[in-house]
């Protein structure tokens, strides 16, 4: 079952069938050639259910924080007030391109939409002041990635949703490494440009005084991201609540700026549509496919597997690692999520890892296939902006910033308290 599950998934995305399409008809398959039970009846209640949660509705409201913020030209001011604090660094504006990833992060939730916010924003700049365009679209792409870490993180709550586990403490989880994560991309950044100069562009200071204006720019981010994670750790509001909350307070703030307008709402209105509707459909999917594999025995066949390895349990983990490196090639990252979780999760929890911990893990390796070729989405996203040169840049730009999740994807693994001191602190 385990062969056929993975072929059959390699095999129905190489023919660009939609991913969610692509797990009901692996269900299907499972239900056919492997229970003795006729699953499909269980179909209609297993969609119900699942699409009738009201944690999933904390989903279309994070990503319509993210819409309207972008959409209203908050994101361009951002990036205007970071380039006058962080361009004395070595690599100039690229550290931009990760701070103001990072700070989006902290909003939208999503890798994919805030790797296009900077990208778009950004893109004009290096051609301007003359920045190498791998260095600069890499920093973009792995920036981008922070919006499934730092939260609030859509796929923190799909990961909570399908583990029953604390979505407040996957957040607190996510922070550390988060913030571990974009510190280590502007330290990487400023050795390569240390060493080989030419690949950033000149290093600029602005006056104190200018800096000090653009903070005005930089504060509405930060209120935003700490009413979001305030409310949720006091206890005032539920994740779903805080993410309303979280919308009311980007409309403020496209208000304040000027942002507001008939035509942003419709845009964000209707990004937050298209989004979600992906969602939700490979959500529910996967909720179907997880039913027929656990119904049909796919977790003691996994479970048989591995035991017939005799493996440590830290072996064992290695081995998890290893498998979402190679499945991140090839799998889309909320798709891997899905179907992997499921099976694997119940294993890790079984050997005494904390779900906790290992859903944050999960994270770091989903954020590598997300600048890793050839489903790369943050890749093909910046590509897209670029809109001139070769993907191949972008692919080696981001090699950099491969090997700074690796290493923090082996410091979790050392040194697990980096994702659960501060749920342990605050609990």
């Amino acid at each position: 079952m385990i062969g056929y599950v993975s072929i059959g998934l390699l095999a129905l995305l190489s023919l660009s069938i939609p991913v969610g399409i692509v797990l009901f008809l692996l269900g299907f398959g499972v239900d056919t050639f492997f229970s003795p039970f006729p699953l499909i009846r269980g179909l209609g209640n297993m969609v119900w259910s699942t699409s009738n949660n009201a944690t999933l509705i904390a989903i279309p409201f994070f990503v319509m924080l993210g819409e309207i913020l972008v959409r209203s030209g908050v994101a361009a001011r951002t990036y205007a007030a970071l380039d006058k604090w962080i361009s004395w660094l070595p690599g100039g504006l690229v550290h931009a391109n990760v701070a103001t990833a990072t700070m989006f992060s902290a909003t939208s939730g999503s890798s994919v939409a805030t790797a296009a916010t900077v990208a778009t924003v950004a893109m004009p700049q290096a051609e301007k002041l003359g920045y190498d365009p791998k260095l600069f679209s890499g920093a973009i792409a792995a920036g981008g990635t922070l919006g499934i870490m730092i939260p609030p993180s859509i796929n923190l709550i799909v990961y909570g949703f399908l583990t029953q586990t604390s979505i407040p403490q996957l957040f607190l989880a996510g922070l550390v490494p988060g913030i571990g994560l974009a510190v280590g991309f502007i330290v990487i950044t400023a050795i390569i440009c240390i060493i080989r100069p030419d690949l950033g562009g000149e290093r600029r200071m602005f006056p104190m005084a200018e800096m000090l204006r653009a903070l005005v720019h930089l504060i509405p981010i930060i209120l935003l991201f700490t009413v979001i994670i305030g409310t949720i750790y006091k206890g005032w509001a539920t994740p779903t609540e805080a993410a309303a909350v979280g919308v009311a307070g980007a409309v403020v703030i496209a208000a304040v700026f000027g942002g507001v307008s008939t035509r942003m709402f419709y845009e964000s209105i209707l990004g937050t549509v298209k989004i979600t509707s992906m969602i939700m459909l490979v959500v529910l999917g996967a909720s179907f496919l997880n039913f027929t594999l656990a119904s049909a025995g796919l977790g003691n066949e996994l479970r048989q597997f591995l035991d017939g390895l005799g493996l440590t349990p830290l072996m064992t983990i290695l081995v998890i690692v290893g498998i979402y490196i190679v499945l991140g090639f090839f799998i889309e990252t909320l798709s891997l999520m899905v179907v992997t979780i499921p099976i694997i999760v119940p294993l890790v929890v079984e050997m005494g890892y904390d779900p906790i911990w290992f859903g944050i893990l999960m994270i770091v390796l989903i954020e590598m296939a997300l600048i890793t070729p050839p489903v790369g989405l943050n890749l093909y996203v910046v590509q897209g902006a670029r809109q001139s040169g070769k993907m191949s840049e972008v692919m080696l730009g981001a090699v950099p910033y491969v090997m700074a999740m690796l290493l923090m994807a082996v410091a979790l693994i050392a040194f697990p308290q980096i994702a659960l001191y501060l749920p342990g602190a605050l609990q």
